[in-house]
């Protein structure tokens, strides 16, 4: 390291940003994540033993991935080499494989390679990595903020354990800011700093988990804040409030946060809970969800969950789906919300959609049969030669606009596939249906 690297480190140690600074150095100094990093949990004893094979950190931002690979580096004996997934290319990879080779030949040293973002690399870039990880080259440390079941190879999945790090609890990020604030090497505790309880549980809940956005905001309130008439920086709720102005919202539009909230908010409707279904369907706007992409899961689930019980259900949610497409934000969310609301809270029947599974199922699984004929058509020229719809008998004809005939092909003919339901309206559409059978069996 010549002297102007050294003035760089130097200057980054005293200059980085509160929550660069504050980083854990050792296991004792990490806050949170105690499912994986309790004393008695694989990865705490593989770290503290230095014989940590190939993991990925997986989990929201500021949850501490980068944090632990800074950890294992300052306690592994091994090499420890670090780069950014977007940042990085090729020829940045080949020198660590490079390195890794040396250091493993000539002084039987294992290199640990943190790659940050890996969910950045493409395939190709993670097929590079793939012989290195395997031979023992390179002992692979990734953090992604993506679920590396959707963004990691397989063969790099299968070769590296996955730890998932939650976000913290208000507790942990509160720990956190006393840190902060009180710490006067890496802290804030040189400028004179206090913080309200009602300050600091303000921050720890907006933070939603996220330890750096709590980290800079006091940062930027000790910063910004004059001192009172007794030489201290007093950090009061107001104050708080002036320094995290929005939640984060964790949703990934192509991740798993993005499934699971649909999921939860197609449940709560199905569930006929309005006001869950409601809430999602708040997080999903307010992370910039695509309205149409909502509209069709309210269509759906109109037509799926709540079927003939309700069929209005599905004119509102055709409706608020065309009204949003037609208005736009802002106000396509009251729309929504209205036709969530609607369809959360109708009678539920599955009945409609059991019936076209099932219906398919025999289309599947048996040979097509021939279209009775009495029902086939007899408009088409020659279609009457051929005794096309001989024997067909009208409906409208016969009392209650009903008459007894066979419908479905030779086979099926004792097949029952739409079983109404008694919710709803559907309870009325299955008394109707037993109704006629009965005016059949009096026939027969």
């Amino acid at each position: 390291m010549d002297l102007f690297d050294y003035m760089r480190e130097t200057a980054k140690e005293t200059e980085a940003p509160l929550a660069s600074r504050l980083r854990p150095r050792t296991l004792e100094e990490v806050v949170g994540q105690k499912h994986i990093l309790g004393k008695d949990k694989l990865l705490y004893r593989a770290i503290r033993a230095d014989k940590l094979g190939s993991v990925i950190f997986y989990g929201p931002p500021g949850t501490g991935k980068t944090t632990l690979a800074r950890v294992i580096a300052n306690t592994t004996s091994a090499e420890f080499k670090q780069i950014n997934a977007t940042v990085a290319g090729k020829k940045d990879m080949e020198e660590v494989v490079r390195e890794a080779k040396d250091a493993l030949g000539m002084y039987g040293r294992k290199t640990i390679l943190f790659v940050d973002e890996i969910h950045r690399f493409n395939k190709g870039q993670q097929d590079y990595l793939l012989p290195f990880v395997e031979d023992g080259t390179l002992i692979l440390i990734g953090a992604t903020t993506e679920n590396p079941y959707f963004e990691v190879n397989g063969a790099l999945l299968s070769r590296s354990r996955i730890f998932e790090l939650k976000p913290l609890e208000k507790d942990d990020i509160k720990e956190l800011l006393r840190r902060a604030v009180q710490d006067k090497e890496r802290g804030m505790g040189a400028y004179r700093a206090e913080i309200d309880e009602d300050a600091m549980e303000f921050l720890a809940d907006v933070a939603n988990g996220d330890a750096r956005s709590a980290l800079n905001a006091i940062e930027l309130g000790i910063l910004t804040t004059d001192r009172g008439e007794d030489g201290v920086i007093h950090i009061d709720l107001a104050a708080a409030q002036e320094c995290i102005q929005k939640r984060a919202v964790r949703y990934d539009k192509s991740g798993d946060n993005h499934y699971d909230t649909i999921s939860a908010f197609i449940k709560s409707m199905r569930g006929s809970d309005p006001d869950a279904a409601v809430y999602y369907l708040a997080r999903m706007l307010y992370a910039g969800e695509d309205i149409k992409f909502i509209s069709r899961r309210i269509m759906i689930c109109a037509a799926e969950d709540v079927g003939n019980a309700d069929p209005r259900a599905l004119t509102v949610a055709v409706s608020a789906a065309q009204a949003v497409e037609r208005i736009g934000m802002p106000e396509a969310q009251i729309i929504l919300a209205q036709a969530a609301a609607y369809v959360a809270s109708a009678p539920k029947s599955n009945a409609a959609c059991t019936a076209i599974f099932e219906a398919m199922q025999a289309v599947e699984e048996t040979r097509t049969m021939p279209i009775p004929v009495h029902l086939q058509d007899k408009h088409y020229q020659g279609a009457e030669k051929l005794g096309r719809g001989k024997g067909y008998l009208y409906a409208h004809d016969y009392p209650h606009h009903y008459v007894k005939q066979q419908y479905l092909p030779d086979g099926l003919t004792e097949c029952h596939f739409y079983r109404p339901s008694d919710n709803g309206y559907e309870k009325q559409i299955k008394e109707w249906l037993d109704f006629l059978k009965e005016q059949t069996d009096e026939e027969d």
